[in-house]
Parts: structure tokens; sequence; C-alpha cells
């Protein structure tokens, strides 16, 4: 069955590029499209998506009230925030009102449809552009001891928890360890389910928490 997605964007020829893109990809599904936080809540009413991708600046109702009136939706869908604008008010807001994903308009298309999937999927994304800022923001500055659950990791899934906390893409961490990508995503479902943990954000806060990183290694 297909993934059920709908795209906001005030910009037609952004949202008719997100509708190609998305509608090229097997398993994905465009069912409509917004042009403002009125129309794409209302859209989700009508159509119920499993996943809904919403730009941030747009009239009438910008995407973060946008984001919690989709999230009081039954069923709610997965939100995936993308903005042009690379500002702290955007990435926190968005994550703050509850969207599992935060892109930059200029990510790699890869990367806008890994994150449809793994929004659908349970699980969320950023772009790791911004994923340093965000881990700045909301880890703690001293580490705490090390738990249980980091002992239940094998060795490979530690060196892969450390590079995403450095804020490398599945595709940095594959060369990195000259693993395929696919593996990678592999190692990520295992170590958000042996943390007991739903995004890699998380999973990257997890690991600086206890020490796995530094803000050294930081970009």
């Amino acid at each position: 069955m297909s993934i059920r997605v709908i795209v906001a964007d005030d910009q037609a020829p952004t949202r008719e590029g997100l509708r190609l893109l998305l509608s090229s990809e097997p398993g994905l599904e465009v069912v409509a499209a917004a042009s403002d936080g009125f129309e794409v809540v209302e859209m989700a009413r009508r159509h119920r998506p499993d996943v809904v991708l919403t730009d941030i600046r747009m009239p009438r109702m910008n995407g973060l009230a946008a984001i919690r009136d989709l999230l009081a939706l039954d069923p709610a869908p997965a939100v995936v925030a993308l903005t042009t604008f690379n500002l702290d008010e955007y990435l926190f807001g968005a994550l703050q009102a509850g969207a599992v994903g935060f892109l930059l308009k200029e990510s790699d298309p890869g990367l806008i449809l890994d994150a449809v999937r793994v929004a659908h999927e349970g699980h969320g994304l950023v772009d790791p552009q911004v994923t340093p800022r965000l881990l700045h923001r909301f880890a703690a500055t001293s580490p705490r001891p090390a738990t249980g659950e980091l002992a239940t990791l094998t060795p490979r899934e530690t060196d892969v928890l450390r590079h995403l906390a450095a804020g490398s893409s599945n595709a940095e961490i594959a060369g990195t360890l000259v693993i395929s990508p696919g593996t990678v995503k592999v190692h990520i479902e295992r170590i958000l389910a042996k943390l007991g943990l739903r995004t890699r954000v998380q999973a990257a806060v997890y690991a600086h928490r206890h020490g796995l990183v530094t803000w050294d290694d930081l970009p």
C-alpha cells in the first residue's frame, strides 16, 4: 500500500516540484497539494494522509499553527516541516509543535524522500545541516553516566550512533564505515528500538548526554 502524502507550500513552483518528486517515487502517492495552512488542515481532514510535508511560512495560517491543528486530527498524520529559512525559531518551533522531521528546501531530494518514509514508520529525520544547533539547544552540558541500554548495542551500532550524533547523514555514515545506506538504516532502527527512542534526533541527544560524542565532534 502506498504512503499517502499531502504537500503544502504557498509557492506554486515549489509545490509542483514536491508533488512531482514524491509522485515519481514508487510507494508514495500525493493525494493533495495545499497553498496555505488552512488548506492543508482541511485537506488532511478530507484525505486522511499518512504524512504531511509542509512549509513553515505560509499566508492565512502559518506552518507552525497548521502542524498543531494537523496533530489534533484523528487519525493524525506524521508531519515533516520544510522551509527555505534556516532559522532557529522555525527549527525549534516546528519540532516543539510536534513535527517529526525538519528539512531545508535545499536538502537533497533523496533526503526529502527518506524523511517521508521514516515519518510514516514513526521515526523522524532532521537535516544534518541543523542537527548540531539542535543538540546545542537541547542536550545537557555535562555527560550522564552510561546506562545499561548502551551495553545492548553492538560495536557497529555504537559506531553508527556516534556518527549520527555528530550530524552525519545515512550516506555519509555508509561511506565512512564502508557499508550500504540500507545497512545504516537497519542499524539505526535497531539502535532506536534498543534505546527506547523514536527519532534520530533523540538518539543524537542521547549519545551526547552519555558521552559518546563531545561538542568538539560537531561540525
